[in-house]
């Protein structure tokens, strides 16, 4: 990666808005040689944004709501000048972006950086390294990302292409969540209650809700196609906290590529995509379509035992206009249906091919078991807590529930100052086994700590992820900054380390950066620690990860100096 050269003029150097959302635009266009460097600028500022009848003041970034794309070919640099106008601090991550040597840009507040303070700037500078696809950017402060995020479209080398067919027109669509409420006040009420948050009043396309809400039917999304074409939909799941189904009436879905990772194609009427996870599938229109246009639709896939928003939002596909209130809808399944989400999840398969092999880690060098799931705090004794039998939510991984540090972990790492920062001792095996998704124990009361698992640098690691029934089992999606993983396995139960790993697949594991894991289940994955740095893995459901269900790994620099964590940015942050 190049040096830092703060913002000079380059294609997209421009601190006005509308010019960097046109330069986002053009930056698709052919005839920008691979290795370009795109210059962004990010005005974060409160914009007043009406849904379903209610206006609220909401941040955004240059005004847009979703954010703008960002688009970019593999190997090129991006260079993103954040300026902070809000009273909230905030910070970007770049969603599955590898990061590599270079956790200074990957954005999770606490963890790389300190957040950028109101009236503060921070240069976000990275290259994109042997990664193409659909990927995204979103704030990771709080629960700031449920109006702070937008995609990031990474095309091949110009020499390469697809290894399918080219679409006719590739289309991002973003699946969001909205709040009537100010969603800072929803979650800091739970914190302080113990309860569970007040849930989402809508779901979105591309920030929309659609006919089927309250006063909406004017902000539809709608997808205008011709007859008899191929197009591409990058699909991505924003929303805060939801799962969700995704089909189109009367159409299939062919899969191509899931977390910017190309997979053996396979098709389907309906998917489910989890938060933080990407997908991009092949829509082919019907030649002489029987309606003039047909439904889009997205719904909640969930097993919480707690409330969440039952609703469905609609969007168009157009082949003619249309109105969008009386069309059909496609048949998605129940929100609990648990089957419909094994059976779409079984199919996912990496192309293990000469171009674009499964490089699977075969040897193991470190087996670690991690429980994930729901547990407890005891209510302070000076009031009275609205969670489970009057106690307070909490979440954790191995019993630990991740406690905020006062600084940014990588800035300690970086200087060695680990004291009163953090501890290298995070749990590898759960601390109290049990009946994992049986009865949960009578005690499901919470550690709290800063904990870290250190890694030297390209150790092969096996991490199997199980779920339990404490509070309730759902399903979990983890999110691993800084890597991608092969997904070797996953069950319902509990994992059994004799009779599991034999069926593991080691020939075709498809690559990803976020998982589920299955409810009352497990999942097994695998990486290489090749890239020094501290990295968060969080599960993607905004309510859990307030309530401390992450960890961080720590990877140390390998002896070669590319190797070696690169130095932090001038203008880093400070806490």
């Amino acid at each position: 990666m190049g040096a830092r050269h703060g913002l000079r003029r380059g294609h997209a150097a421009s601190a006005c808005p509308f010019i960097a959302f046109a330069a986002a635009v053009l930056l698709a266009l052919p005839g920008l040689a691979a290795g370009d460097t795109h210059y962004y600028t990010f005005n974060v500022r409160m914009t007043n944004v009406t849904r379903l009848c209610v206006t609220k003041s909401i941040p955004t970034v240059n005004g847009q709501f979703p954010g703008p794309k960002l688009t970019v070919r593999e190997g090129d640099r991006l260079v993103v000048k954040v300026h902070n106008h809000i009273n909230y601090n905030v910070s970007f991550h770049w969603h599955g972006v590898r990061q590599l040597r270079n956790g200074w840009a990957d954005g999770p507040s606490y963890i790389t950086q300190c957040p950028i303070q109101g009236g503060q700037s921070y240069v976000y500078d990275f290259t994109v390294t042997g990664q193409h696809g659909t990927l995204w950017w979103h704030a990771h402060f709080s629960w700031l990302r449920v109006h702070l995020y937008g995609p990031l479209v990474i095309l091949p080398k110009r020499a390469e292409g697809y290894p399918f067919p080219r679409p006719y027109k590739e289309v991002p669509i973003l699946f969001g969540e909205w709040f009537n409420a100010d969603t800072e006040a929803v979650i800091n009420q739970a914190l302080q209650t113990g309860g569970g948050p007040n849930v989402s009043d809508a779901y979105t396309f591309n920030g929309l809700p659609g006919p089927t809400y309250n006063c909406s039917a004017q902000d539809t999304y709608k997808l205008k196609v011709k007859p008899g074409r191929t197009y591409m939909l990058r699909l991505i799941n924003s929303a805060l906290n939801d799962e969700l189904f995704f089909g189109i009436a009367n159409h299939t879905l062919t899969v191509v590529e899931a977390d910017a990772n190309y997979v053996k194609p396979f098709t389907v009427q309906t998917l489910v995509i989890s938060p933080g996870q990407t997908m991009n599938v092949l829509l082919t229109t019907a030649s002489n379509p029987a309606s003039p246009a047909y439904a889009m639709a997205i719904s909640p896939y969930t097993n919480t035992q707690g409330t969440f928003d039952n609703t469905t939002a609609v969007a168009v596909l157009e082949y003619a206009p249309a109105p969008a209130g009386n069309l059909p809808l496609p048949a998605l399944p129940l929100y609990n249906d648990t089957g419909a989400v094994t059976n779409f999840s079984r199919n996912f398969r990496s192309l293990a091919s000469a171009q674009y092999p499964a490089r699977v880690p075969l040897a193991v060098d470190r087996h670690l078991l991690f429980t994930v799931g729901l547990g407890t705090d005891p209510c302070p004794s000076n009031q009275t807590c609205q969670g489970p039998n009057g106690t307070k939510f909490a979440a954790s991984i191995n019993n630990n529930s991740f406690f905020r540090p006062r600084t940014a972990l990588l800035e300690a790492h970086y200087q060695r100052r680990y004291a009163g920062v953090l501890l290298a001792n995070f749990p590898t095996t759960p601390p109290h086994p049990f009946n994992y998704t049986g009865t949960p124990p009578n005690n499901t009361f919470v550690q709290h700590g800063t904990r870290v698992v250190p890694l030297r640098f390209n150790t092969s690691v096996e991490l199997v992820l199980q779920g339990t029934s404490i509070q309730g089992a759902e399903s979990h999606p983890l999110h691993l900054h800084g890597y991608n993983f092969f997904v070797v396995g996953e069950g319902f139960g509990n994992f059994d380390p004799v009779n599991d790993p034999p069926r593991y697949n080691l020939a075709d594991p498809v690559e990803r950066n976020t998982i589920s894991v299955p409810t009352a289940g497990w999942v097994a994955v695998r990486f290489l620690a090749d890239n020094p740095g501290v990295w968060l893995m969080h599960c993607h459901f905004d309510v859990h990860l307030s309530w401390g269900l992450s960890m961080a790994w720590l990877v140390n620099d390998g002896p070669l100096p590319n190797q070696k964590m690169l130095p932090p940015p001038s203008d880093l942050p400070k806490c």
